[in-house]
């Protein structure tokens, strides 16, 4: 693996002279200079750094050695080494003298860039690994169970308890989704993610933290807007799709019930777990039949519609269903009156009732 990229090199260059007033290069592995700051010497072969490999230990050349070495100049290199594995050197232009107490802070800073890189590199694709498990996970239906549970036991996770998925998702389009997964990790290292969309991500809690405990989580590492959903809480690994698939319908759900939908919300399979069991009806030639009673409120439907879905959410209750609408309690009686005429049910009879509920849930987007 290549530790010392080109990129580091000049990190390393720029962030040393800031520090020292001596010319620094860097050279890779077989002593070709990397990264300079006389940008004229990169490509350059460097004698001092090819000693310095050679012998693994700090090489010094003065003005008359320097003349004996093809293009060297006066300085100091030493090797960098980052867990154990030799990957380059630095090296400082100067008479020794001048330079060497320099030589120790230069090689300690840049061998320090390096492995900060590397571990950051190294967590870097752990979180794809880990993320790459999880978008299997929510996907059940294309992943071989195998292969899922030898993923499972090499990530040391047990799905022997019930857990539930959560879905996140951002009013922002301007969210860093991969910045806000890196920070919910560190805050919550029991919590895996995967991106699910542009603007969505899958959330899954290892240690069955309580909702609110995630969202006051969520909400200081991202204050702008967004809708958190839980999921059903299911045991095994199969149960994680079908959590995800509840958290995604009831999140629809919550959306269409929620009047205000701005800052930071909260939704839950538990709090609409009929509309989201029922949701599953919607397809075959009986949704098409479970959705005719809508289909039939012609050109009023759209505000019909609206009437029922909020006097069902206010569990038929007159007076609260007039003020959500913000309109008389007459007007409510006759919207009422001509939705039974025009769809035929009875909406004082508890399976007609039923069937008109059914039939807005399935025509509601």
């Amino acid at each position: 693996m290549n530790i010392l990229s080109t990129a580091l090199a000049q990190d390393i260059v720029t962030r040393t002279m800031r520090i020292i007033p001596y010319n620094v290069n860097v050279m890779d592995a077989h002593g070709s200079i990397i990264a300079s700051g006389n940008p004229a010497r990169i490509g350059e072969l460097h004698a001092g750094a090819l000693l310095a490999l050679a012998k693994k230990l700090t090489m010094e050349i003065d003005a008359a050695s320097a003349r004996n070495l093809h293009g060297a100049q006066p300085g100091i290199n030493l090797p960098l080494t980052v867990h154990g594995q030799l990957c380059g050197a630095v090296g400082l232009s100067g008479a020794p003298d001048e330079v060497r107490h320099f030589g120790e802070l230069v090689r300690l800073t840049a061998e320090m860039i390096l492995e900060q890189a590397q571990l950051a590199g190294e967590l870097q694709r752990d979180s794809r690994y880990r993320e790459a498990f999880v978008l299997n996970l929510i996907n059940g239906e294309h992943a071989n169970a195998a292969d899922l549970a030898a993923w499972a036991h090499r990530l040391d996770i047990s799905f022997e308890q019930p857990h539930a998925a959560y879905l996140l998702e951002l009013d922002d389009n301007g969210i860093d989704l991969q910045s806000l997964q890196l920070r919910l990790q560190a805050r919550l290292p029991s919590v895996l993610t995967a991106a699910a969309g542009p603007h969505e991500l899958a959330i899954l809690d290892l240690q069955d933290k309580q909702p609110s405990m995630l969202a006051t989580v969520l909400r200081e590492l991202c204050p702008q807007p967004h809708a958190l959903t839980m999921g059903i809480a299911l045991q095994g690994i199969a149960g994680v799709a079908t959590s995800y698939q509840s958290a995604r319908t009831a999140a629809r759900i919550g959306r269409s019930r929620d009047a205000s939908r701005t800052g930071q919300r909260l939704y839950s399979y538990y709090d609409h777990t009929l509309p989201v069991l029922l949701s599953g009806l919607n397809t075959g030639w009986q949704a098409a039949q479970l959705r005719a009673p809508i289909e039939k409120l012609g050109k009023n439907k759209d505000m019909l519609q609206r009437t029922l879905e909020v006097w069902f959410a206010h569990d038929g209750h007159p007076a609260a269903t007039a003020e959500a609408l913000h309109i008389h309690r007459n007007t409510l009686d006759y919207r009422l009156r001509r939705i039974g005429e025009i769809t035929g049910l009875d909406l004082a009879r508890l399976e007609d009732r039923f069937l008109l509920y059914i039939s807005v849930l399935l025509s509601s987007p």
